[in-house]
């Protein structure tokens, strides 16, 4: 069983982190069977956010009995005070707890600090002061906000995007993590779907000691591939290593990472699965992308305002409208049978 330590927080769990934002589309029985199911193979490390709608809900269901034994991570979106103790309060009750292990600032624009005008960093230090969090935390997809809470010195852990897809830029971040002694929390290792293997991704997370990656799990068969991961965690040889390097050839560059953080859309384009349809198409079975649901979904493309206020939001400076257009484009040829 491999163990991450978490910078200067201290918190060590095992190295296969519960990422709960999918467990909101399932049903409350089946979400709470899933999450007794990870704990009884050894997953002691789940994350969760005031956004993910009822997520939070069903740890509290899952875990109110146990909770001494495992460790949660949330976050808030708030950018004042007031919503501040709001979304905390709310993840307490949801959770049926009276503190978090780590209160996470979730993709903020800017990198929240003491005497800033949103005045949420010094709620964070007097919710901490009360016992109701224990460690301050950030989330970002940003390299520059994350560098600057990196440089801060006043965050504890920080989560980023984080797989065999990513650039120096963002291994630099990590091991600027490792100097700082700040957690490091790898989200989207499956770089939102478009990494099929597993085994290879958990490799990759392998050679990052420091790095806990946060899997994405709402269907059993996923956890039971990672619970095998608890027992038997796959290393580097040369077919994961070949798997590796494929992917990277076919896939880095300006890709949609299905993020999310686009939406919602004035017109109602599912913009962060439209947006890499193409690519979705190519890595998974492809018959359920092509029902008239789908295809429905794909047609309103052309509604498209050209308003570009995904593309101001997006956190990759991604042209999105145009990626909206190029993956349109492949669809239609598909449909008709002149591709695949």
């Amino acid at each position: 069983m491999v163990n991450v330590r978490l910078g200067t927080t201290e918190i060590v769990v095992n190295k296969n982190g519960f990422g709960a934002l999918p467990i909101q589309r399932i049903d409350k029985a089946e979400a709470i069977r899933l999450l007794h199911k990870a704990y009884d193979g050894g997953i002691n490390f789940y994350d969760t956010a005031r956004m993910y709608t009822d997520s939070e809900e069903k740890l509290g269901a899952a875990f109110s009995d146990r909770r001494q034994h495992i460790k949660i991570s949330s976050k808030t979106g708030a950018t004042t005070v007031e919503g501040f103790w709001k979304d905390l309060e709310t993840t307490l009750r949801n959770l049926k707890s009276d503190y978090l292990d780590i209160y996470q600032f979730h993709n903020p624009a800017f990198c929240p600090k003491p005497g800033d005008e949103s005045g949420i960093y010094d709620a964070a230090l007097e919710a901490k002061k009360k016992g109701m969090i224990l460690h301050i935390g950030i989330t970002n997809h940003r390299l520059n906000v994350a560098q600057e809470a990196i440089d801060s010195g006043l965050y504890e852990t920080l989560q980023f995007p984080f797989s065999y897809l990513s650039g120096e830029a963002e291994l630099a971040l990590y091991h600027d993590c490792v100097k700082h002694d700040m957690g490091f929390l790898s989200m989207k290792g499956l770089s939102g779907g478009l990494i099929t293997n597993s085994s290879a991704a958990y490799a990759f997370q392998a050679q990052f000691p420091f790095a806990l990656p946060l899997w994405g799990i709402q269907r059993e068969h996923e956890l039971d591939e990672f619970l095998s991961f608890v027992k038997n965690p796959p290393a580097m040889n040369e077919e994961l290593s070949a798997i590796i390097k494929k992917d990277r050839t076919e896939l880095l560059g300006d890709f949609c990472r299905g993020c999310g953080y686009c939406m919602p859309c004035a017109v109602g384009i599912e913009i962060n699965n439209c947006a890499r349809m193409s690519l979705l198409l190519r890595r998974s079975p492809f018959a359920g992308y092509l029902t008239p649901e789908w295809q429905e979904k794909m047609r309103k493309i052309e509604d498209c305002k050209h308003c570009d206020a995904c593309k101001k939001k997006c956190p990759y400076g991604l042209d999105t409208p145009e990626l909206l257009r190029k993956n349109y484009e492949d669809y239609k040829e598909i449909l008709a049978g002149k591709k695949f």
